[in-house]
């Protein structure tokens, strides 16, 4: 018989591990350790416009950014896409569920989101979850679906970058500077902005109002983001660089619990496989960016988890316009590489087992201790140290 003294500061510390213990069984994960930092925030990356992994992991010079990601966390060779259209494909990263949506398809899905799922579980404010996107009005429809148990009321806060940080926007507060005192026409200009920042599906009648917190801090962010440097991002990837830079400044700032980008401009590679390259270098950098903003802040670096992944890939041949068309079901368009980095995370892992890119919303909400009820993805697996 064990006739060890119970005193409080011991119950108080057993009390404590069987917490932490059970909050892990939640998730669906298990540390070896609870001594590791638990994961407080993710930033998943939408590195779509189909990417192979040609061009990324298995050519390190092109994505420093990625390889130096990859050796610090984990590697997954072979993820197998959901279907071969961009809105589809990428939508089916967030809802966990094979989304059969055409390419130009433009119309909010049925199923729930990552987003809702963490919004709706862990009672989050808007401002709480964000997407930043660079494909203008048909990304926005990724913040939320239109499930009854979910929906609107639970959706990101959706900045589209190449929407709202444009000349048009600069222009407007380049004539009226920054309001102290808002007269008619400065508070007009501010509405214009604020509809801009589309927190909510318009028209919606079930869509609440961001709480007055919340939208203060929406209007300083937009204010001060088109006095800054965002709206002068130019080159081949622009769009792409100022979704990228809107999320490296909203974690910053907000230091919201979920964030998504989602990137298109690789998809310049149906008529130039040198363009696409390009966009990838570039990309490469602007999520150095991002990377770099999480590590070099102390309340970050150790409670946030990365992932990175294209939605499918590219054909195995170049067309006829020297590009790369998606279409021809070989292995280089149906799997990709999506590279996961974080505090508790395995280090220089590559896991060469099959995976599917829809693991990512599971995956995602476990992490944050919701979950992804309907989803039909699992968990990735070998995550974790």
């Amino acid at each position: 018989m064990n006739h060890r003294a119970w005193d409080r500061r011991t119950i108080l510390k057993q009390a404590a591990a069987t917490g932490v213990a059970a909050g892990l069984a939640r998730t669906g994960f298990a540390l070896q350790s609870a001594k590791a930092p638990a994961i407080e925030r993710v930033v998943l990356v939408s590195f779509a416009g189909g990417v192979r992994s040609r061009e990324t992991i298995q050519t390190p010079g092109n994505v420093p950014t990625l390889m130096a990601m990859a050796k610090d966390g984990v590697t997954y060779t072979r993820a197998r896409s959901s279907n071969l259209g961009h809105f589809g494909a990428a939508l089916s990263m967030f809802t966990g569920i094979s989304e059969a949506r055409g390419i130009r398809e433009n119309a909010r899905g049925g199923d729930p989101t990552m987003f809702e799922y963490v919004r709706k579980d862990l009672g989050l404010k808007a401002g709480d979850v964000w997407i930043a996107t660079s494909g203008g009005a048909q990304q926005t429809n990724f913040s939320h679906g239109l499930h009854a148990d979910y929906g609107p009321l639970f959706g990101a806060s959706t900045l589209d970058g190449d929407g709202l940080f444009n000349a048009d926007f600069k222009a407007i507060l380049a004539a009226y500077g920054k309001p102290r005192t808002l007269g008619a026409e400065e508070q007009a200009a501010l509405d214009r902005m604020r509809r801009a920042c589309q927190t909510q599906a318009q028209g919606d009648s079930r869509a609440a109002a961001p709480d007055a917190e919340s939208a203060a801090r929406i209007e300083r962010y937009i204010l001060d983001e088109l006095s800054g440097g965002t709206a002068d991002l130019r080159g081949a990837n622009a769009a792409d660089a100022k979704a990228l830079r809107v999320a490296r400044n909203v974690v910053s700032i907000f230091r919201p619990k979920l964030t998504a980008v989602v990137l298109q401009q690789a998809d310049i590679a149906h008529g130039s496989f040198n363009g696409y390259v390009e966009i990838i270098r570039q990309n490469d950098a602007a999520l150095g960016e991002l990377w770099s903003a999480i590590r070099e802040d102390p309340a970050l670096a150790q409670t946030t988890a990365v992932f990175v992944c294209p939605e499918f890939g590219r054909d195995s041949d170049l067309n006829s316009r020297r590009g790369l068309d998606h279409g021809d079901g070989s292995e280089d368009l149906n799997f990709v590489s999506c590279v996961a980095w974080g505090g508790p995370f395995q280090k220089n892992k590559v896991v060469t087992d099959d995976v599917r890119v829809i693991d990512l919303c599971p995956t995602v909400c476990s992490l944050l201790g919701a979950k992804a009820r309907l989803a039909r993805g699992k968990n990735l697996p070998q995550l974790l140290a």
